[in-house]
């Protein structure tokens, strides 16, 4: 189905040995980009070409760049419109930050057609003709639907944290935008893990692609001290408030649902910590100024749930805490990547009930690794132990049928 990419180790090269023109050269230069990432080294040569790619990386390896590039000078080159697409309306608002600062110094313009989002200015956006469009698949169909967006002179696509997408179950909308842009274009797809169904959608909609591939699947952040707590539920908050006495840096904490999001923002805030939080109850504007406040200091704290977790891309994370142990032993890896980036060093805490040991062997099993067990700190409330799932159940049905009665 693919060939594998070899490559010069990228430490040896620079933006000037990928076959990139002065101009862009030029830009990256005033942006401060010197040396390419492993990713960028390996897809832009082909992605130029014109090639189709799979690029299996984690957020934070620099893929926006890897794609950007390239769709860049194959637009100025030889024109036509390139179509991006993300699962999190975080992701499409960071990639066109980042693709604005290149593509805009060449008079391409971009849209941003995401949910949560005026369609009546995303109309008018479109009726711009922009050059590269950046949405989320849910809402590229609505615009489908409306007839608003035009989308047969698509000559590049791009399906950036393309098992993310699928995941959150948009592949019925990917098939049918893949319907209506042209057979004959140039697709890049990069992926955090390579399940079979990505395997499949590559195999029917590209052309014998180079693979190209920065860490194995599964691989966590080398520069991550990972530890975890066996803990009590009626415990949690209590050594989350510990922690973040002890911790004084910049911090990220997963909870399984938005709704304990919110509570455990709640119970931050009034420990006396500027938090801010993001799931899929917050309006597009709130999750945009929770990340901007994050990442300029406002919030000391973000509460976020694994939708978010791969739009997360802030350098200086000095910790997680998975307040919940994550649903999917891969979101684990997500998570603890938003510390330890950029050269620096980073610590994941996972809070772990007892009776959820078989999701900590799933994690360790990916992972290939132990992670280091600590005794929890003085001072927390006694370990209630909590009855066994079915018996909860029964005592939960006793309860209603008693209530009833009275009435």
């Amino acid at each position: 189905m693919h060939h594998k990419k070899e490559s010069k180790h990228s430490d040896e090269l620079t933006f000037h040995d990928l076959g990139l023109d002065a101009p862009i050269l030029n830009v990256l230069n005033r942006l401060q980009f010197k040396t390419p990432t492993p990713i960028q080294a390996q897809a832009i040569p082909d992605g130029l070409k014109g090639e189709d790619i799979i690029g299996v990386a984690q957020t934070g390896t620099g893929k926006t760049l890897a794609f950007s590039l390239p769709t860049i000078q194959r637009l100025i080159h030889h024109g036509g419109r390139g179509l991006i697409l993300l699962p999190t309306r975080e992701l499409a608002l960071q990639v066109e930050e980042s693709l604005h600062k290149i593509a805009g110094s060449f008079g391409i313009r971009t849209a941003m057609i995401i949910g949560g989002a005026p369609m009546g200015r995303q109309k008018q956006e479109l009726k711009k003709n922009p050059h590269i469009i950046i949405g989320t698949p849910g809402r590229i169909i609505n615009h489908i639907q409306e007839k608003s967006i035009q989308l047969n002179d698509v000559r590049i696509l791009v399906l950036d944290e393309a098992d993310r997408m699928l995941d959150m179950g948009f592949a019925p909308q990917i098939r049918k935008i893949l319907k209506v842009i042209p057979k004959e274009r140039q697709t890049m797809l990069f992926s955090a893990t390579m399940p079979d169904n990505i395997v499949k959608m590559a195999t029917e909609h590209m052309k014998r692609p180079t693979h190209v591939e920065v860490a194995p699947q599964g691989t966590t952040a080398e520069r991550v001290d990972q530890e975890l707590y066996i803990v009590a539920r009626n415990q949690k908050k209590h050594l989350l408030s510990q922690l973040l006495k002890e911790n004084p840096g910049t911090v990220v904490v997963f909870s399984r649902t938005k709704y304990g999001a919110k509570k455990i923002c709640r119970d931050v805030n009034k420990m006396g910590h500027s938090a801010a939080e993001i799931h899929s109850n917050r309006s597009l504007n709130q999750r945009k100024q929770a990340l901007e406040g994050f990442k300029k200091g406002k919030y000391r704290i973000l509460v976020a749930t694994d939708i978010a977790a791969r739009g997360i891309d802030v350098k200086a994370v000095s910790l997680v805490i998975n307040y919940d142990v994550p649903e999917y032993a891969e979101d684990y890896v997500h998570r603890i990547g938003r510390t330890g980036r950029a050269g620096r060093e980073g610590r994941a805490v996972t809070f772990i009930m007892p009776s959820q040991t078989d999701k900590l062997r799933k994690i360790e099993r990916l992972i290939e690794q132990k992670i280091q067990s600590k005794k929890l700190p003085e001072g927390l409330p006694e370990a209630e132990h909590e009855a066994p799932k079915a018996q909860r159940s029964r005592q939960g049905n006793r309860t209603t049928f008693r209530r009833r009665k009275k009435r």
